[in-house]
């Protein structure tokens, strides 16, 4: 494809993660990884868009959702939630031929996701995603995922989001931090303690097989000393405690700290902010022992 020309491309139907999950583990086998179409050496970004069309929330799903999330019954779909419409998306443009990186090895660094109304669960949605915006870090490469969302057959974006991943790799010793500061809010009193198998539980809610999230021996072989929770699962946790406080028009960024290695105990802590036009709440999810962040965030 021409530079400057993006390619639209439709995604039918469901269907199981795990072929694209196993896709994406090639890259980083041994001798595979150099099978021409399989082996990824850096480069431009596609200029490829990946699109579901009229997608229908399946209620087993966001009930399953909600229950592991830990988000309570309601008549509008989680703030979180249309991020599970879109990772198989994201995985597609990442296991494509024309992507210079392997997903695994790729580290999640920062995610805002912005909901302009609330979402009915009844609605039919057309999603979409492209890779875009590659640029220097001090730790690599980074880049950005960016999904839409409109009512099917509309042109009015109702949900969006940017997830933006390193490729970790010879740094860019100029690259300055990008964005505005997060504060990390102390632990209010509210712990949430974390079992060995969440990882688990989430991969087969998101999809997302990751072998760093799913068992101690699979983390091991990519360098944790046991799996790790999901980032984007702790986002959501942290979102349902308060989902309460949170308008249906709203912006929840967060930076992706320490990885929560499971099984674990972590603390919640959340401040109301009243300054003005920045009005809103930050929070953070922190080690109870030592108050090191794993997620800090905000939502205005």
């Amino acid at each position: 494809m021409s530079k400057g020309t993006e390619t639209e491309r439709i995604v039918e139907g469901g269907g199981s993660p795990l072929p694209t999950m196993l896709k994406a583990a090639l890259p980083v086998v041994p001798g595979v990884n150099l099978v021409p179409g399989v082996a990824k050496k850096g480069g431009d970004l596609p200029d490829l868009r990946l699109t579901r069309k009229d997608v229908a929330i399946d209620p087993e799903h966001l009930a399953s959702y909600r229950e592991v999330c830990g988000f309570g019954p309601g008549q509008t779909l989680p703030l979180t939630y249309p991020h599970m419409l879109a990772f198989r998306l994201h995985m597609g443009i990442m296991t494509d031929a024309s992507f210079p990186y392997a997903a695994i090895g790729s580290v999640h660094l920062r995610n805002s996701m912005t909901q302009h109304r609330a979402i009915a669960p009844t609605e039919r949605l057309d999603v979409s995603a492209t890779a875009t915006n590659k640029r220097g870090h001090s730790k690599g490469t980074i880049f950005d995922f960016v999904t839409t969302i409109t009512p099917a057959g509309e042109d009015d974006v109702i949900w969006e989001s940017v997830s933006t991943y390193l490729r970790p790799g010879k740094g860019d010793k100029d690259a300055k931090p990008e964005g505005t500061p997060f504060e990390v809010i102390p632990g209010n009193g509210t712990e949430w303690k974390l079992g060995a198998d969440l990882g688990r539980r989430f991969a087969a809610v998101s999809g997302d097989y990751n072998p760093i999230h799913l068992y101690g021996l699979t983390a091991k072989a990519f360098g944790f000393p046991s799996q790790i929770a999901h980032g984007i699962w702790t986002k959501a946790r942290c979102v349902a405690a308060m989902e309460s406080r949170i308008p249906d028009s709203a912006c929840v960024e967060v930076e992706f700290r320490k990885p929560v290695l499971l099984p674990a105990k972590v603390a919640f802590g959340s401040r109301i902010v009243d300054d003005g036009p920045n009005q809103g709440l930050d929070f953070s999810l922190t080690n109870p022992k030592n108050g090191k962040p794993h997620l800090v965030g905000r939502v205005r």
